[in-house]
């Protein structure tokens, strides 16, 4: 069973909490718990503010955010790991090993696709990648909710 999941990217301040609000958002309450961090992160930095303003759009709050950067307890205690792009998959795999077999890219059952990073590019990339982020965290339901 699949009680808590975490997302990476790489500053950990567009894709992957963009993805983990989207995805919490759509498990519920009742959900497995969602968090983020990132392989370079830029700790303790809000989320991207082009990615706030399109989920702020959506009425989600994404104020309390703050860079963090992935390490081995957090990959530990996620049952599943989401990473935007093959390349982070293997930076996982390659820096913990251990993780690798939980690992898996959220657009994995989306066409296997990779969620581009936006980072320092105009809304219309931020929108593509939440559009990205969306397909994957829905091709993600039926894997994940209970009952």
């Amino acid at each position: 069973m699949i009680r808590n999941i975490l997302m990476v990217c790489v500053g950990n301040i567009c894709r992957s909490p963009t993805a983990e609000i989207v995805m919490r958002e759509a498990l519920g309450a009742d959900g497995p718990q969602v968090a983020s961090a990132g392989l370079q992160a830029l700790v303790d930095h809000p989320i991207d503010p082009t990615a706030a303003l399109l989920l702020q759009e959506r009425g989600l709050d994404c104020t309390a955010h703050r860079a963090r950067q992935v390490n081995a307890s957090l990959l530990a205690a996620a049952d599943l790991v989401l990473v935007m792009e093959r390349r982070h998959h293997a930076a996982v795999a390659r820096d913990y090993p251990q993780a690798s077999g939980k690992t898996m890219l959220l657009g994995r059952w989306a066409g296997d696709c990779e969620v581009p990073d936006p980072y320092r590019q105009q809304r219309p990339a931020f929108e593509h990648a939440l559009a990205l982020v969306d397909r994957g965290v829905q091709a993600w339901m039926p894997y994940l909710r209970r009952g």
